[in-house]
């Protein structure tokens, strides 16, 4: 399937005016996320610190031909050292980002969710990705589809809001939020409907802030404006939604894969709620979406830095 990467491109040309992201890369020992590392630091987007068995990275590197004299590496034993070094450097404030490489998913976030010496916020974690689906104007966030399983009206609103907080990260216009179900009227025999209509009703209450949102949406109402138009739904995000708010994680599990295994979308992602944003990245990704979700960091580490500067 012939895709360009524009809505990626757009994204990594910005970040390239920026300075370079400093990144604790957690356990940088196969091809995938070593080349990842490498590849985002020769474009001018992050300044890697490899963190991991020394002798096995720089095995690594010359076994891929990849280039990383230079490089700073220190030194952890396993894996699960790793996540706890590169943690360290992020609250040593050595790190303003974090990157999984070829280890566990749950490995990183048990490390980063510690109570005592991890990186929480007073947020709930939530993953997103940021989906560039060809044919589709603009990215399009779904959250959250990798670590929240079954969450409750409570974690869906720090769902929605970190999602809110990458959109204007991302410097998107106007932030517009779809809360999905399968249906777009509110059912009590579906509980998805229910917690739409609060999440409605709390940005009503500015419990939720920064953009407008709507829900239940059907998925096809949601984004597609004759769709949202025939069922006579009167909303300003009904067709327009630029970011889609999953029941439970099995649900985003399978939009995202469909987008990607259907209709050739690449996928970035990222984690947000903690105190620095994490790079997650899957060794299915292509190298496009890898640097993708090197720059959304980049992107959402800078906005922080703004928020605090102004706060402070």
């Amino acid at each position: 399937m012939n895709h360009t990467h524009e809505k990626y491109e757009r994204l990594i040309e910005v970040c390239k005016a920026l300075p370079p992201l400093v990144v604790a890369v957690a356990h940088p020992c196969d091809r995938t996320s070593l080349e990842s590392a490498v590849k985002a630091h020769e474009m001018g987007l992050i300044s890697p610190l490899l963190v991991g068995p020394r002798e096995r990275i720089r095995e690594v590197a010359e076994e891929c031909g990849l280039n990383i004299a230079g490089l700073p590496i220190v030194d952890a034993p396993h894996s699960h050292a790793s996540a706890e070094k590169a943690v360290e450097l992020v609250r040593e404030a050595k790190a303003e980002a974090l990157m999984k490489g070829s280890l566990h998913t749950d490995e990183v976030m048990a490390a980063v969710v510690k109570r005592e010496g991890g990186l929480r916020t007073q947020r709930r974690v939530s993953h997103c990705f940021i989906m560039d689906v060809p044919g589709h104007e603009n990215v399009l966030i779904i959250s959250d589809a990798a670590i929240n399983i079954a969450p409750t009206l409570a974690d869906k609103v720090d769902i929605v809001q970190n999602a809110i907080d990458l959109g204007h990260a991302l410097r998107l216009e106007e932030v517009r939020v779809a809360i999905l179900s399968a249906m777009e009227t509110v059912n009590p025999k579906v509980p998805s409907t229910l917690e739409a209509a609060a999440l409605c009703k709390m940005v009503d209450r500015h419990q939720i802030t920064g953009a407008l949102v709507d829900g239940p949406l059907a998925l096809d109402n949601a984004i597609d404006l004759e769709a949202a138009k025939t069922k006579k739904i009167d909303s300003p995000v009904a067709g327009r939604a630029n970011v889609l708010i999953v029941p439970d994680l099995e649900a985003g599990n399978m939009l995202a894969k469909s987008l990607s295994f259907l209709a050739g979308a690449d996928a970035a992602g990222i984690v947000l709620g903690a105190r620095v944003p994490i790079i997650l990245t899957s060794r299915a990704d292509s190298l496009q979406s890898r640097l993708a979700s090197c720059a959304i960091a980049s992107l959402v580490a800078l906005k922080r830095r703004e928020e605090a500067q102004m706060a402070g």
